[in-house]
């Protein structure tokens, strides 16, 4: 390859907020890009780097000439290197402007090899997570280079951070002080939210849940979303059909928002992506799918709570007694750090009452055990990846959604979408076995499931052909990244 066909080459620089659910959304974007012949650049922070070697092993991020990794430091504490990093630390980080240092240096590297060496364009923009958007439009600006801001949530749920500072100014929030936990006030239904009705406070991203005015993460949500039309597009992982008024009128707000998802079913229609590395920071088992096509069709209740969700002793213990007592087979992944403080014991005469008909596991290939004929249902976190995973695998879920934007996935999941149904916060097992039971073989199973075909039908149309969201990503990648009129 001569050098002029190189230097001519687009050169995407990709950052993702470092935790899992980020990375792998950034990663399935980046890889999307890279087939429509963008040099790529995927920006993981250290303490990430080196999980990704652990769990897929020394060479997996060897990348492809044009499909390179790097790493710069995130400046936290060092920490256990196989459980997720503290939320707060890492918020921190990021609002301190701590990464834009060494992401200025990368990108000064990167433009000084492109130089330098043929084989190497320079940057020509930059595709960072919008939760990076404090450091990294800065950053782009200096570069003078294009920087689409990709929010890896629901359109719901970035309308619900956008709020945050109307919220403030409103006086909603921070709550006044701990009653507003008890005393019904998280019910209060808000009417002014562009493209949304009979949203409570409860639904929105709780990181509002506060009652300081200087908490990290509520502030770090409020000033990412503020900058979002400083951008030269905002992407989000959904499509069109799925979430339409919040979409409408966050076009009214924001001068560029494209909608991408689901960025599976893209992927699916490249038949060999040349780059073969997984999107998992802890080693994937895969003994799960042999124990998967030993059961029927659609019997199969497979249980997994996320990267991030942590749960007492006793709610675990409560789950494992409702999954047992519905009689159904199912399918558990119990991450090492899943429980507080500890680690995560199921009593004996459980493990001994359950052991013909369950799997447990410490982490899984998602999307290859939602698409499994034998599964018929999903008791999910309500995170954003697993419920975009679930709706294009046409698995129904039961929500348990735990901070974030998760309540506001099951908000949307069980009362827009009627996709789902809703586990109560205080988990008792009696309500766990009836609402599995419910799920797997009553009326509303049934009718929750017709409901998930149709949405994963219209999932393959938006990102067929001429589906909303193929257009969106050709519009993005031309008048955008490319900057062709």
């Amino acid at each position: 390859m001569g050098s002029t066909e190189v230097a001519t080459k687009p050169h995407a620089v990709c950052i993702p907020v470092p935790a899992q659910s980020h990375i792998k959304a950034m990663l399935k974007f980046a890889k999307l890009l890279h087939h429509r012949g963008f040099h790529i650049t995927f920006v993981n922070t250290e303490f990430n780097h080196k999980r990704f070697l652990k769990s897929l092993g020394s060479n997996s991020l060897d990348g492809l000439p044009d499909f390179r990794f790097e790493a710069i430091p995130d400046s936290l504490p060092d920490s256990d290197e196989d459980a997720t990093q503290d939320v707060t630390l890492l918020c921190e980080s990021v609002r301190k402007q701590n990464l834009l240092a060494p992401f200025r240096a990368l990108l000064a590297k990167l433009n000084n090899d492109a130089i330098s060496t043929s084989n190497n364009p320079p940057v020509t923009c930059i595709v960072s997570d919008g939760f990076m958007s404090t450091f990294t439009i800065t950053a782009a600006e200096e570069i003078g280079a294009p920087i689409v801001l990709f929010y890896t949530i629901a359109a719901c749920s970035f309308m619900g951070c956008k709020q945050f500072r109307a919220m403030v100014e409103k006086g909603l929030a921070p709550l006044q002080d701990e009653s507003c936990f008890t005393n019904g006030y998280l019910d209060t239904v808000l009417d002014w939210i562009p493209g949304m009705r009979d949203i409570r406070l409860r639904d929105l991203p709780t990181f509002l849940q506060t009652t300081n005015p200087d908490d990290i993460v509520f502030n770090f949500v409020m000033e990412a979303t503020d900058r979002a039309h400083e951008a030269s597009a905002v992407v989000l992982h959904t499509f069109d059909a799925l979430e339409p008024d919040v979409l409408d009128a966050l076009s009214s707000m924001l001068p560029h928002v494209y909608t991408v998802g689901p960025l599976q079913l893209h992927l699916n229609q490249i038949p060999e992506h040349p780059l073969k590395m997984g999107y998992s920071l802890w080693k994937e088992e895969t003994e799960c799918l042999d124990w998967l096509n030993t059961k029927a069709p659609n019997s199969v209740v497979y249980v997994n709570f996320g990267s991030i969700a942590v749960m007492t002793p006793e709610q675990l213990v409560e789950f494992g007694w409702g999954l047992a007592n519905s009689r159904f087979p199912f399918f558990w992944v119990i991450r090492p750090d899943l429980v507080i403080g500890e680690s995560a014991i199921l009593p004996p005469e459980f493990v001994a009452e359950t052991k013909e008909r369950s799997l447990i596991a410490g982490w899984c290939p998602q999307e290859q055990v939602l698409n499994h004929p034998s599964v018929g249902g999903f008791l999910t976190h309500s995170g954003w990846n697993s419920t975009v995973e679930s709706l294009t695998a046409g698995v129904p879920m039961l929500c348990w959604p735990f901070f974030g934007d998760q309540q506001m996935d099951c908000r949307y999941t069980c009362n827009e979408w009627g996709i789902g149904m809703e586990i109560s916060n205080d988990v008792k097992r009696d309500e766990v076995e009836k609402l599995v039971k419910e799920l797997m073989e009553g009326e509303k199973g049934k009718k929750v499931k017709n409901k998930v075909m149709e949405w994963k039908k219209l999932a393959e149309e938006a990102t067929g052909r001429h589906g909303s969201s193929s257009t969106d990503l050709d519009n993005l990648v031309n008048q955008v990244l490319l900057r062709k009129s």
